[in-house]
C-alpha cells in the first residue's frame, strides 16, 4: 500500500558539503569544498586511542562524558578562556558539534519561538530549528567598504530581536567568512542582550585557529554572557580528525540539565576509547591547540601567495581554514553554477556562500579549503591562475 510522507523539512535538500565532495570524487577533481584536512591527527594522540581500544574502553561511556576528559576540558576552558566551570554540572561531551548545536537548540526552543541566525549561517541551524517549531530570522553580516571584511550589523540584530526571540546564533570564528569578534563586539553584544530574556549559543569550532596574534574572544570570557551562553566546540578542528565526530557543550548548570535531557536521547554516550585517548593527549601535550595559529598561517599564506597573479580578489582570512575568494573579474556566473563548473572543468571544488544566506551577498565569492598539503595547494593554485 502506497502511503504518502509529509516531510518535516520539505525544502531541505543534501547539504552542500556532500554534494561538491560527491562532485569532486565523481570527477577527480581537488576538494577544496567541504572542511576537512589533508594530513594526520598527532601520532601521540593516535597512539593513545590505540591503547585505549586494547586496554578495554570499549563499552559505555558515561552520558556527560568521562570524568577525565571534562577535566581536561576545564583545564584548558581555564587556560584559553579564563573560565572556571564545573566538571559535573556543566560541561557535556558530544558527538561532534553538530550534535552539540542540534541539542542545544532542541533544549532551549519551543514551538512558535524566534532563533537569529548571522548570515552566512552554517546550514545545520536552521533544519533544527524548524525541527524545535521554531522560526528562523536572519540577519546579514555587513561587507566593509574595502570589500571583504564581515561584521554584525548591530543596529539590525537589535531591530531583530522581539518578545518572542529566544536564541541568538553567533559562530565566530566565523564559517565561511573567517570573521572574529573584538572585545568591543562582546560588549556591544552583551548591551543589546542585557534587557531581553535571549538565550546565546556560540559555535566556536574554530576556537584555536586565529592569525596574526589576534586571540579568540569565546563568550566564555565574559561574565555577563557567559550567564545566558551554550558553547559548542570540537576537537575534529583541534586535532586534524574531522571523521571522529567528538565535540562538547559548555553552559552554566541550569541549561546543562535542559542541554543533556536531549543529549541523552540524541546520542546517549561518546566513542570511549575516543574520550580517554584525548583526555590524555590534552594532558601530555596540553600546547599542541597553542602552536595551531602558526600551522595554519603559513598555510593560509602560502595558498595566498600561490594565488597572488591570479585575478582574483581577496584578503587573507583572520581565522578558519578557509580563504574566500571574490571571482567578480572572471565571471559573472552565480555562485553554486560557477563552483560546480569549475569543479567539472579545471578540476578544483569549493563552496558557493550563497547557500548559506537566506539573501545572498552581492559580489561573487567562493571558499576554498587551504587545511592541505602544500603540493595540493601548489596544484589547485595553478588551476585557478589560468582563470
Amino acid at each position: 500500500m502506497s502511503r504518502s510522507i509529509s516531510s518535516k523539512l520539505p525544502d531541505v535538500g543534501t547539504t552542500i558539503f556532500t554534494v561538491m565532495s560527491q562532485l569532486a570524487h565523481d570527477t577527480g577533481a581537488i576538494n577544496l569544498s567541504q572542511g576537512f584536512p589533508s594530513f594526520e591527527p598527532p601520532e601521540g594522540l593516535t597512539d593513545r586511542i590505540t591503547y585505549h581500544l586494547t586496554h578495554g574502553a570499549n563499552q559505555y561511556a558515561p552520558m556527560p562524558g568521562i570524568p577525565a576528559l571534562r577535566e581536561a576540558i576545564a583545564e584548558k576552558t581555564q587556560r584559553s578562556h579564563g573560565r572556571s566551570v564545573d566538571v559535573d554540572t556543566e560541561i557535556t561531551v558530544c558527538t561532534g558539534a553538530t550534535e552539540g548545536l542540534f541539542s542545544a537548540i532542541q533544549a532551549v526552543v519551543h514551538a512558535g519561538d524566534e532563533v537569529i541566525v548571522l548570515d552566512p549561517a552554517y546550514d545545520s541551524y536552521e533544519p533544527a530549528i524548524t525541527l524545535a517549531g521554531g522560526i528562523t530570522r536572519h540577519v546579514p553580516l555587513q561587507i566593509a567598504a574595502n570589500g571583504h571584511d564581515f561584521g554584525i550589523d548591530w543596529q539590525c540584530l537589535k531591530d531583530t530581536i522581539n518578545a518572542n526571540t529566544r536564541l541568538i546564533i553567533v559562530n565566530f570564528p566565523h564559517n565561511p567568512t573567517g570573521a572574529i569578534m573584538s572585545a568591543a563586539d562582546l560588549e556591544q553584544l552583551a548591551e543589546i542582550v542585557r534587557d531581553t530574556n535571549c538565550l546565546l549559543l556560540s559555535d566556536e569550532v574554530y576556537e584555536h585557529i586565529v592569525f596574526d596574534g589576534e586571540p579568540h574572544r569565546s563568550l566564555l570570557s565574559h561574565d555577563e554572557l557567559w550567564e545566558r551562553t551554550l558553547v559548542v566546540a570540537s576537537f575534529g578542528k583541534t586535532f586534524h580528525a574531522t571523521g571522529w565526530k567528538l565535540g562538547y557543550c559548555i553552559t552554566p548548570a541550569p541549561l546543562t540539565v535542559e542541554f543533556r535531557k536531549v543529549h541523552q536521547f540524541t546520542t546517549f554516550a561518546v566513542s570511549t576509547p575516543m574520550q580517554h585517548g584525548v583526555a590524555d593527549f590534552l594532558v601530555s601535550d596540553p600546547d599542541f591547540y597553542a602552536d595551531l595559529p602558526a600551522f595554519y598561517q603559513q598555510k593560509r599564506d602560502h595558498f595566498c601567495g600561490l594565488l597572488e597573479g591570479s585575478r582574483f580578489r581577496f584578503k587573507p582570512t583572520p581565522s578558519t581554514f578557509f580563504q574566500i575568494l571574490d571571482y567578480g573579474e572572471i565571471s559573472d556566473d552565480k555562485d553554486l553554477a560557477l563552483a560546480k563548473q569549475w569543479t567539472r572543468e579545471i578540476g578544483v571544488a569549493s563552496i558557493p556562500l550563497s547557500v548559506f544566506c537566506e539573501t545572498p551577498f552581492t559580489g561573487k565569492r567562493l571558499r576554498f579549503c587551504f587545511a592541505k598539503d602544500d603540493a595540493t595547494l601548489e596544484e589547485a593554485a595553478r588551476r585557478l591562475c589560468v582563470l
